[in-house]
């Protein structure tokens, strides 16, 4: 009589000595170094994230910097209620970039609602145990639970940085460009271009973004906003204000260099 379960025996023992090697293969896959970022000097860092406030809430600001090994940390606390940081993993776009860097600043409701989801990706990625893919199945899952949710008042984000290297277009497109293009960023989640009457890409007046929309789905990105472009005499007195902090930026990396108003590779 044959024994039909040695066969399934062996399988067994088989499939049992091979899972380590599946477990090594996925956790070297999501350890390869494309996860790990380059910490930026403090001081610059620092700078550079101040810089998306507008000068007279600087002094005030809660600063969060980046541990590349750990995630988001107060560097310093403020008092006005306004957070400060600079981004560097967007979770959209489903990938991991070494050459995005993004000045961002919240006021006190964005803080509560919208910069927690940096905060988990910023972890999520240091910890070198996840994938871009999976980064972004765990923020869509957390916002269709409603762990993560749209502000629950109207707001503002201040993008005054006077340069920023980020996507300028949708998650299909992983164009990535260094501009200068301070901005205003007013809260509007779930918001589309027909209710305001807006162009995608108008020439002039406000623009809406919402890649959070773009990925889960018209009228269910909580992460809408209506930006306005600061007006050209602004901007120039913002880029003029600026220099030594873009020249310590593009002697750190060159990649920050770019011509005021247009953006490049």
């Amino acid at each position: 009589m044959i024994n039909v379960w040695k066969p399934f025996g062996m399988i067994r023992l088989i499939l049992f000595l091979l899972a380590p090697t599946g477990m090594c293969i996925q956790s070297c896959a999501q350890r390869s170094n494309d996860w790990k970022l380059e910490k930026m000097p403090v001081d610059l860092e620092t700078d550079f994230a101040l810089s998306a406030l507008p000068l007279h809430l600087r002094a005030d600001a809660t600063i969060y910097l980046l541990d590349p090994e750990k995630g988001f940390y107060v560097s310093r606390k403020g008092s006005n209620g306004f957070i400060c940081f600079v981004s560097r993993t967007e979770w959209e776009w489903s990938e991991f970039r070494q050459d995005l860097a993004t000045p961002i600043s919240y006021d006190a409701e964005g803080a509560k609602t919208i910069f927690p989801v940096y905060m988990e990706v910023a972890a999520m990625r240091a910890s070198g145990k996840f994938s871009p893919a999976q980064i972004k199945d765990s923020i869509i899952e957390k916002i269709r639970k409603g762990i993560y949710k749209a502000p629950a008042r109207p707001g503002i984000s201040y993008m005054l940085s006077p340069v920023m290297r980020v996507y300028p277009d949708k998650p299909d497109d992983h164009t990535i460009v260094t501009m200068s293009f301070p901005h205003y960023m007013f809260y509007a989640p779930y918001l589309t271009n027909s209710d305001i009457g807006c162009q995608p890409h108008p020439e002039f007046g406000p623009i809406l973004n919402n890649p959070s929309q773009w990925v889960l789905g018209e009228r269910k990105g909580p992460y809408g906003y209506i930006i306005i472009p600061a007006g050209e005499a602004e901007k120039m007195k913002i880029v003029s204000d600026a220099q030594q902090l873009l020249k310590r930026l593009t002697e750190y990396k060159s990649y920050f260099k770019s011509e005021a108003g247009i953006g490049h590779h």
